[in-house]
């Protein structure tokens, strides 16, 4: 488990996700020149072993670019009319420059409902580690032609984070136009000082996390959530400035830049992984104390006698948030019941179930296999 900077040398596979801010020189166009210094150190590091998945923002940007827009479109097939029309250049940039090092790339288009469903999530992960073990470079971005607000990952921090939970990647690195997280704003603190390491985990980094600029939908605060989401697969994530020279190359060598987010102690399972980056929850239940404390302290499967309320319309198999009584998020997990059979349900024993509601799926009201303790 990657503790330091200097261990990043050993680090094998690497996603890379670079924001629209950078990669579109602010908005002006996508950045060539930059571009072409990001891929050459790439390359170098493919040349010298490691594997790298590349997810690209920009679409959009480059869209509006395209089209003279100077401001972001509100309306969603705008949006996706920016994003299809800028894609185009993206793609073209990303393997005309990978093509100059002798690479082919191959692109991947994803939306949150290919990574929701099981089937399709085994598949996406199938194809990045061939395409990865054949020697391509995987260009990833949110496929936003499609994606609607309920589709959508909300942000290509949070995609990096899950592609690096298929990949089982080393390391997820972040690049942005901040040298990293800071314990403070630094645009509006002049003594506001960079954070060079930290647990992913640590609850004092929510206070220093900022939103994100007009260009794209991530700030600081989506890339301390996906550095906490890539840390469920045991990666490590840096933050770093994208316009630091030789930013890539420098930290596979160790060089102490951005800011280093460790993951956590144990890394979960691949299923568990599945279920924590699973994000569109469709309601929640309501845990009493004892039944928190069981979940906490034996990860046990989540029985109806320890539910005091359900919220939302779910069906059978779809995800639900599990919250204490002052509404904290303790765990998600695939629901064996819908929403209208767990409010006949909850509070009672299993051995009541069937009296209920006149016959029994599951005793529980979530097995222990479907069930992540955040």
């Amino acid at each position: 488990m990657i503790k330091t900077h200097s261990e990043l040398q050993s680090t094998q596979r690497w996603v890379v996700k670079i924001g629209s801010a950078l990669i579109t020189e602010d908005g002006q166009g996508l950045d060539l020149a930059r571009l072409a210094a990001w891929v050459d150190q790439l390359a170098d590091l493919i040349a010298s072993g490691k594997e790298i998945v590349v997810v690209s923002s920009g679409a959009v940007a480059e869209g509006m670019t395209r089209m003279g827009w100077s401001k972001r479109p509100q309306a969603l097939h705008d949006l996706q009319a920016a994003a299809a029309i800028g894609q185009m250049g993206l793609v073209q940039a990303w393997e005309s420059e990978f093509k100059r090092r002798g690479l082919h790339t191959a692109q991947v288009l994803l939306t949150h409902d290919d990574l929701s469903n099981r089937k399709r999530y085994l598949n996406a992960r199938g194809t990045l580690r061939s395409l990865v073990s054949l020697g391509v470079v995987p260009v990833v971005n949110e496929n936003d032609v499609v994606a609607n607000d309920e589709l959508r990952f909300g942000d290509n921090d949070s995609l990096a984070a899950l592609v690096a939970n298929l990949i089982e990647a080393d390391l997820v690195v972040l690049l942005t136009d901040q040298q990293g997280m800071f314990d403070a704003d630094p645009r509006h603190n002049s003594d506001a000082k960079l954070i060079s390491v930290a647990q992913a985990n640590a609850k004092e980094l929510d206070a220093v996390a900022g939103d994100g600029g007009s260009l794209g939908r991530g700030g600081m605060a989506t890339k301390l959530r996906a550095a906490r989401l890539a840390g469920r697969s045991g990666a490590a994530t840096v933050i770093a400035a994208g316009r630091e020279e030789s930013v890539l190359a420098r930290l596979s060598k160790g060089e102490q830049l951005g800011t280093l987010l460790l993951a956590q102690e144990e890394a979960d399972d691949a299923r568990k992984r599945w279920l924590a980056g699973h994000l569109q929850v469709k309601g929640s239940l309501v845990l009493d104390a004892g039944a928190v404390k069981v979940l906490q302290s034996s990860g046990s499967s989540l029985l109806a006698v320890g539910v005091s309320d359900v919220s939302g319309q779910f069906i059978r198999g779809e995800l639900v948030s599990c919250i204490d009584a002052q509404g904290v998020e303790v765990a998600r997990g695939l629901v064996n019941y819908s929403a209208d059979e767990a409010r006949k349900i909850q509070g009672k024993p299993s051995s009541e179930i069937a009296a209920l509601l006149g016959y029994v799926d599951e005793p529980e009201l979530i097995d222990r296999d479907n069930l992540v303790v955040l």
